[in-house]
């Protein structure tokens, strides 16, 4: 693809002006004539440069186009739970999802350190007519405030997903172009772990990693086959995590679109429509 030999070029630019790991060491995968990545595999722990486009490269480009889209729009499946909205995860966390399972008419906004739930009759209801319910999670010993439903939004950010199929030690492998959404995609897979999937985490606390392992994996170790689709700019376009394992679950499913969007937002409710219900602990999936 052409525009691949552009994101490239643009690529290297970007890596070498940022000092980002991966602009060091001997000449990379050579692209076919297409310009599509080469089907072999690289060894994870070999440093990545930035016109390397293996299926490493291409991943770690694919962790530098998320981190600078910021925000999107997502529509996944979490087991039993679905749901779709505008999802920000640099440089403050922001969500708004609306549940699409039919039980479940509750909506979910998290600002930072702040969570909105309801907006549904049932709420309302049970609130003196208020449609939101405001809540934050209590601070660590440390002070610390973590993100509220930090288990959710782990499991839908872009940019864990492709540190966990950047992380040394991970092989991924390049399976080939298919359709998607009227475009062609690349489709790259990676096999690991919970274990290994939360590790490569290094930016989140370690209660976060806890959590994030514990909800990919609730009933003991599991293995993960983490499936990737990049589009022509090596943006992630879905994302899958199949697991197999001790209760291990099955089938995760998020679509991402609408990169960068100017029109995305999140938008805390009116105070008068809200009650604040103080800080309470939320579970790793918090359903």
């Amino acid at each position: 693809m052409a525009g691949r030999r552009r994101l490239a070029a643009l690529a290297a630019v970007v890596l070498l002006a940022s000092g980002l790991a991966g602009c060091g060491g001997g000449g990379g995968a050579p692209s076919t004539p297409s310009g599509s990545p080469s089907p072999t595999s690289s060894s994870s722990t070999e440093a990545a440069k930035p016109s390397d486009r293996s299926p490493h490269g291409v991943l770690v480009s694919a962790q530098l186009a998320m981190q600078t889209a910021r925000r999107a729009k997502v529509s996944y499946r979490l087991g039993a739970d679905a749901g779709a909205g505008p999802l920000f995860w640099q440089p403050k966390t922001a969500l708004q999802i609306k549940r699409s399972t039919p039980a479940d008419a509750e909506q979910l906004i998290v600002v930072d350190t702040v969570a909105y739930q309801g907006g549904d009759a049932a709420t309302a209801a049970r609130q003196g007519g208020r449609h939101w319910e405001r809540f934050s999670v209590p601070p660590d010993p440390d002070g610390h405030r973590e993100v509220p439903y930090a288990g959710l939004i782990d499991l839908l950010n872009p940019v864990e997903a492709l540190a966990a199929a950047t992380a040394d030690g991970v092989d991924p492998r390049f399976i080939g172009e298919e359709r998607f959404d009227d475009s062609t995609v690349e489709h790259y897979r990676i096999t690991t772990t919970a274990e290994r999937y939360a590790a490569a985490q290094t930016q989140l606390t370690q209660a976060r990693r806890d959590g994030l392992r514990a909800a990919l994996a609730p009933g003991g170790s599991i293995s993960l086959t983490v499936d990737l689709w990049l589009n022509d700019k090596d943006q992630l376009v879905r994302l899958q995590r199949t697991g197999s394992g001790d209760s291990g679950r099955a089938d995760d499913s998020v679509l991402y679109s609408d990169f960068a969007g100017a029109l995305l937002s999140v938008q805390a409710p009116a105070e008068t429509d809200t009650v604040d219900t103080g800080p309470r602990t939320v579970s790793p999936l918090a359903r």
